[in-house]
């Protein structure tokens, strides 16, 4: 009980650090949602700029701290304003939530399991095939910035041989439904992103979960296994990987800010309509009620995994929980 406590409050104090970090970066900055949005024109006209601050919420004559309490109610709530076309910004991020978790939920997974069960393999198979060859060349791979990736394969499979679409999360002119047509035409759009994606983040869990295989071979209660005649597959995954993937589960939770950073390069590398590319367009677009609710977007995402990877661990191995 004492473990969850803490393990709860840590998250909670750090996404409150997090919040209030959010609220003070953009109100220390110069000017304000409406002078960031007029920026793009020359001369900005008093009454544009006042009309704008009216329809953004802004007041420049109020209390910091009146303003910090009704940012942390607006975020509980998630009122986090208008964006730059007048939208609210919560209606556009559920727009871009679906295609992001989709194709980055899904691609987290794969790659975390692909690169788990390789590196197990590779760990206890030390000197063969795949430990020499495939391995190293998948975390080769990882050392590659992930646009680069993205952009060889998008002119390898989309522009020389043409076997994926190029850009977007569905054909143009296909109406949303759950027929199998869409579904396929949704799935095709997304194998080149998803692609990148496993591509650059499998690797490196290979090369974690073989250092951590080949470390945990050589304690004694495996040797112990091995005296006692048990089955050599009861070994590997029961006595060792058992153990050795705990370090990878709080691992994984740290890489999903990685991989949420890259997301944002893949999306917009293949024009995918997801929360990375709301990001983008945000940044370059001066929008920074979309900023601000997207950073706390990232921020919870990973927070929380970093939270499930925690109780996984305790689960896992009880001797954590007094750590």
């Amino acid at each position: 009980m004492r473990f969850v406590v803490r393990r709860m409050g840590l998250f909670f104090l750090t996404l409150w650090a997090a919040l209030t970090i959010n609220f003070l970066i953009p109100r220390l900055m110069p000017g304000n949602e409406a002078t960031a949005m007029l920026s793009h024109f020359k001369g900005i006209n008093p009454s544009a700029l006042h009309a704008l601050e009216v329809e953004f919420g802004v007041n420049n004559d109020q209390n910091l701290l009146v303003s910090y309490v009704q940012y942390l109610g607006n975020c509980l709530t998630g009122q986090f304003g208008l964006d730059s076309a007048r939208v609210p910004v919560m209606t556009v991020i559920l727009r871009g939530l679906p295609w992001t978790l989709g194709l980055v939920g899904v691609t987290t997974v794969i790659a975390f399991s692909i690169g788990t069960l390789l590196g197990i393999v590779s760990a206890w198979r030390r000197g063969g095939a795949l430990d020499s060859l495939l391995s190293p060349l998948l975390f080769i791979l990882t050392t590659f910035p992930v646009f680069f990736i993205a952009l060889l394969l998008l002119f390898i499979f989309g522009v020389v041989l043409g076997w994926f679409p190029l850009s977007s999360n569905y054909s143009v002119g296909e109406t949303p439904s759950l027929s199998v047509a869409f579904v396929l035409d949704v799935i095709g759009h997304a194998i080149l992103p998803g692609v990148t994606l496993v591509v650059t983040a499998a690797g490196g869990w290979i090369y974690t979960m073989r250092n951590n295989m080949v470390s945990t071979l050589s304690e004694d209660y495996v040797r112990m296994a091995r005296a006692k005649g048990l089955s050599p597959w009861r070994i590997m995954l029961d006595y060792s990987a058992r153990n050795a993937i705990l370090p990878n589960l709080t691992g994984f939770a740290m890489q999903l800010g990685f991989i949420l950073g890259g997301s944002i390069l893949v999306e917009y590398t293949f024009s995918y309509p997801g929360l990375g590319y709301l990001f983008f367009t945000g940044t370059t677009n001066h929008d920074l009620p979309l900023q601000e609710a997207l950073f706390l977007f990232y921020t919870l995402a990973v927070l929380l995994c970093v939270l499930v990877a925690d109780f996984a661990t305790a689960w896992l191995d009880p001797r954590t929980r007094d750590a």
